[in-house]
Parts: C-alpha cells; structure tokens; sequence
C-alpha cells in the first residue's frame, strides 16, 4: 500500500535494513504509482504471456518490471543496474506488487527466448496507454495552421541505426566458424558516421507537436523498411481513429531512407512532405525546363549563411510507378567538400523535396522549413540519446532488444504526462512563416509562380504557342524542329512575368511551315517569338502557425523534481510467518510448472502486504502532484 504524509511518499514492503537509496529510486516510486494507478501493469500481465515456463517463479511482469527501472535509472549498463539496486531489491519490487527481483542471468535469458508474439502484444498495449490518456486535462491538441487555415498533425517517421563493433577474428579452414552474440539482432548495413562493422536499424514514430513515441520496429542490417513503414502507418491510423481525426488531417514528415515512388503508393493517400532520393527526377523534362525559369524564392535561415534557391514543379512522375507528385528543387552552390545531402551537379548542389501539399497552404519556402527546421525529427532523436540511450545493446535476442526499447519510449512518454501534471504549461503558438503581404505591380511574388502558360490559338490552321514544346535545356522546339531562346523577361502590370522566346531569322526565311507559323506568312522579316507567362500562385496570405508543447521542458521538470528529494527508507518487524519453519511439501503439479494454469503461476512471485514493513519516504513532492497520483496525503 503507498500513501503520503507531510510530503513524503510511504510505500510498504518487505525487506531487510537497506542503505541509502540512488537518486533515481524515488522516480522509480513514483513511476510505478502511476503505472498502479492506470492499472497498466495488470494488464501487462493480461495481455502480455509467454509459453514458455522454465524460469521458476517469474512472469512477464518480474522482467517487464526490472526494464522499466532500467530504463528510468539512466544507468550505462544492466550490471551497473543490478549492482546499485541490489541492497534493496526486495522494495524495488514491491513497487510493482511483486516478491522478488529476477537475477541477471534470468533476465538475459528471458530476453533471448522472448518471441515476437508478445513482443506484438506489448506494442498494443503500449499504444493503447499511449492513447487512452490526453496528455493535459483541458485535451488541447498540437496542430499546424496552413496559410489557408487548415488543420493539420505531423507525425515523423524516420529511422535511427546502432553500429557495433566486432573484433577481425583468424579464418582458416582448420578453424570453426565464427561465432558472433550479435549475430541474431545485427548484420552488415549501412553505418552512417557512427563507428562500427555491423549495424541494426530502428524505423520510430512521433507525434511532433508533443513529442510522445508511437512505436519503434527495429531489424537487422539495413531494415525492412517498407514493412517497417506499413507498421508506422497502422499505429498512426490507429492514433487517428483514437482521436476522432480523419487521415485527410495528417501530414507525415519522413526522410531521405524513403523518397521514391514506390514509398508515395505505399502512402496509401496520406499527405507528406519527404525528403527525396530518386535523382532520375531532375532529368525529367518538366524540371528541367522549370530549371531555366525565374526561381520561386530564396531560402535562408538567420543562423546559416546558406541561400537555397527554390523551383516549385508541381504534378511530376516520380519513380517507374509514375506517381504525381509536387516536386520542390532546392539549389545552391557546391562547397568545397563533398555534400552530403543532394546531387552535384556541375558546381551546384540540387536537394529534392516530394510532397502532397496543396500550393495554397504551402510556398516553396514553407516546405522547406516544415522539413529542415521547425520541429524537426532530429533533436528529438538526440534528446532520446542523452536521456535514455535507447539503442543500447540490452539483448543479443531481436525480441529482447524490442522489448527493451518498448519499455523506453514508454517511460520516456510518462516523464511527459508527469511533466505535464508538474508544470501545466497551456500549448503555445509559433508563427513559423509570416503573413504574405500584398505585393506590388512589377515585383515578384513572394509566393512563387504557378505553371508556365502560353497563348491560345490566335487564328484557325496556324500554329500557336501551344505547338512549341519545352525543352530540357530551357529552350522551346517549334514544329519544324528548330529551337527559340529566351531572349527578353519583363513583368507586366498584374505582376506576371513574361518571357519572351524568338528564333533565328535565318531558321525562318528556309521553312516550309512558315505560311502556318507567322502572322504574315513569307512577307514577314521578323522570326517566330513565343510568350510563356509565369502568373503568381493563389496562395493564402494568412501566416503558417505552429502550435506544440516545449521539446524538453517537462520531461526534464519531471526528472528534475523527483530526483532532487531526500529518500528514505524504516524497517518494521511484520506479522508473518517465521521463515525459519520448514517449508511445507510442494505437489506433484506444484513442482511441473507447465501443470499450472496462468492464475497459479502469476501468483507465486506476488507480493504478501502481511510481511515485513518497510517505509520509504520521499521528500518534497508536491501535494497536488501526490493527489494526482491517487496517494494519500496527510
């Protein structure tokens, strides 16, 4: 039983005299209230069984327990773990109704045995937690404002990797083959900067206005990643329907691992912004003749001295599959050392960014910075690195580590909902873009150009400018074959911008079209000219707003609180049983485990409250956070 008194938090148990308790036992405290309080850990051992019964006494719910204190300590490894909570295991445990503390080798060996069943089962239940909780009390929502005003939600899907290293062993036919631990949960793959032979990816999902997890799929090698990426999009479904939102709301953030036409039809119709990887776009003739067009805009950020300058293609082909898409090229000049990110190309560096974004919410420059900037996915993914260190080696077993890096994301999203009870911040709102203003006649727009137009036929049976095909070097090819060159831009009143394309006279004087080409046929002395009209995009002048919570704030109030106060921890002489009585006689069906059913078994390593007492104290917590929690207080 736990209550407070006088702003400690009194929880009862059995153990011996103990020492003075790690910094983070009082978050542990806390955590596992909470967890009480939901009823989390009773359906954890509902719905999350494993077959196999050949470790003694412990369910599912004895290692699940250890993982959570794991995961909330912040220790390097599970011997640092195990060596600190050693003199007070007995009340680790009873935090979470249980007996006794599973030793090392039975978890590590619980962890390897592990199937993806329940595996799959822990992943629907912790989205189910994640879900069946607003984050504050008034249910205020994070959402991105268009310049139109639409309503969206961004969720991020991305993918982070852990390389481990692996010592270079003799081969020769005398020797046997190697024998590798990571053999089962890495394999070689793409390592990116991080050191290493073999590597393990992990595909996770976020919502980026709060920054809780959804879920985490990780895989060997270089992953599955259009599986990984259906199951993201289930969990994000899943989120929707939860929430009452159709999928027309969402907008997915995902980066340069996709960014094919394969990945759009995998879509299934959900709006998203991504970074793209197939160059095969820039030589389309769409984007290459909008190439040698006037820019959209110019893209900077205060903090950079880099100025990308921006081409807004919309309803592209992308990939074999001929997916329609809006294509965003983003250009600037190449540095000194090879880039990173991009395609070089004849000093220039050309960026690809796919998505379904409507032109009337979004510029060229607002999809930039949605991608490269405001809420991006990659201090999240630091964050989680600092605090936690998820993908750390917990299990040589590719359950085992899921489980492990389940349990994460999971205490990583109660630290938010604690944090949020500790400091009930309101969502605050960030203007990310600003309102366009109405420009005036001969400028360019600051929104972009909508789709190049030419004139309409001008007179029955002649060409007009309709019949000159663009070209991938910017030029237009008329009828006969032969090119016109920009040769004039000028703007004209309504702000368009006119560009004028002309031929070469000596082209003209020699063609057999010119009676259907020119206005006056063979008595005209000049060539052939052609307007193409670039107009300003409809877009709304409203300004592009980001409504979210901080990225930190109360994930660090959380830790922050409960591991500043004092803890400690009285023995009292409980009211059982002696445990020096011979112990009474076990029955056939007790000593064959397999013989129990689930009932049976749960209970052997319960927790009996008529045992010794321990009381354990916790200093400073506020009385409204206690209450909270469903504590007593006093």
């Amino acid at each position: 039983m736990t209550s407070i008194a006088n702003g400690s938090v009194i929880i009862q148990s059995t153990s011996e005299s103990v020492p003075s308790t790690p910094s983070w036992f009082g978050e542990v405290a806390l955590m596992a209230a909470y967890l009480r309080k939901h009823d989390v850990l009773t359906k954890i051992s509902e719905h999350v069984r494993f077959a196999r019964r050949r470790f003694g006494r412990y369910e599912v719910i004895d290692f699940l327990a250890v993982l959570f204190g794991y995961a909330i300590s912040g220790e390097h490894t599970l011997e640092a773990f195990y060596e600190r909570l050693r003199p007070f295991a007995v009340p680790f445990m009873a935090l979470f109704e249980r007996d006794q503390l599973p030793a090392r080798s039975t978890l590590s060996r619980f962890l390897a045995a592990l199937t993806m069943e329940p595996v799959e089962a822990l992943r629907s239940l912790f989205l189910d937690d994640l879900l069946a909780r607003p984050l504050t009390k008034e249910q205020q929502r994070g959402e991105l404002l268009d310049r139109t005003g639409r309503q969206w939600e961004i969720f991020d899907i991305d993918g982070t990797r852990q390389a481990a290293r692996q010592r270079a062993l003799p081969k020769m036919e005398d020797l046997p083959a190697a024998q590798r631990r990571l053999d089962e949960v890495c394999a070689a793959g793409y390592t990116g900067r991080k050191r290493g032979e073999v590597v393990r990816t992990r595909t996770v999902v976020s919502h980026a206005h709060t920054s809780q997890w959804l879920g985490t799929f990780g895989k060997r090698g270089n992953g599955e990643y259009r599986k990984e990426l259906a199951h993201a999009l289930a969990a994000i479904r899943r989120s929707l329907t939860a929430n009452g939102l159709p999928q027309t709301r969402a907008l997915l953030r995902l980066d340069g691992l996709y960014g094919t036409g394969a990945i759009i039809a995998d879509l299934e119709g959900f709006f998203f912004v991504m970074r793209g990887k197939d160059d095969t776009v820039l030589d389309h003739p769409t984007v290459q003749s909008r190439l040698h067009l006037p820019p959209d805009a110019h893209f900077s950020r205060p903090e950079s001295p880099l100025v990308r300058t921006l081409y807004d293609c919309p309803d592209v082909p992308v990939g074999p599959e001929g997916c329609q898409c809006r294509v965003i090229v983003a250009t600037h000049p190449a540095p000194k050392k090879k880039s990173r990110i991009g395609q070089t190309r004849k000093g220039m560096v050309y960026e690809l960014f796919f998505t379904y974004l409507p032109q009337k919410g979004f510029t060229a420059s607002d999809i930039v910075a949605l991608y490269l900037h405001r809420g991006a996915f990659e201090p999240v993914l630091a964050d989680e690195d600092q605090e936690q260190e998820t993908d750390r080696w917990c299990s040589h077993a590719p359950a085992g580590q899921e489980v492990w890096q389940l349990v994460s994301q999971w205490v990583w999203n109660l630290r938010l909902e604690l944090g949020h009870q500790l400091s009930p911040d309101p969502v605050r709102t960030t203007s990310i873009a600003p309102t366009i203003a109405p420009t005036l006649p001969h400028t360019a727009p600051p929104s972009g150009y909508a789709p190049p137009q030419v004139g309409s036929p001008w007179k029955q049976g002649r060409f007009s400018g309709q019949d000159f095909a663009t070209q991938p070097d910017g030029t237009l090819r008329c009828p006969a074959g032969q090119s016109l060159v920009a040769n004039e831009r000028r703007r004209e009143a309504d702000g368009s911008l006119r560009v004028v394309y002309a031929a070469s006279i000596r082209s003209c004087r020699l063609c057999s079209l010119r009676e259907q080409c020119q206005w006056q046929g063979r008595a005209t002395k000049k060539p052939r000219q052609v307007s193409v009209l670039l107009h300003p995009l409809n877009v709304g002048s409203a300004p592009l707003l980001w409504r979210d919570w901080s990225r930190r704030h109360h994930r660090r109030a959380c830790r922050q609180l409960l591991r500043s106060q004092r803890v400690e921890i009285q023995v009292d002489q409980g009211l059982s049983a002696s445990s020096d009585l011979a112990p009474a006689p076990l029955s056939r069906a007790q000593r064959a485990h397999y013989r129990l059913d689930f009932q049976e078994r749960f209970a052997r390593n319960a927790w009996v409250p008529t045992a010794n007492r321990v009381t354990i104290r916790l200093f400073g917590v506020p009385e409204g956070f206690a209450t909270s929690l469903g504590l007593a207080t006093a």
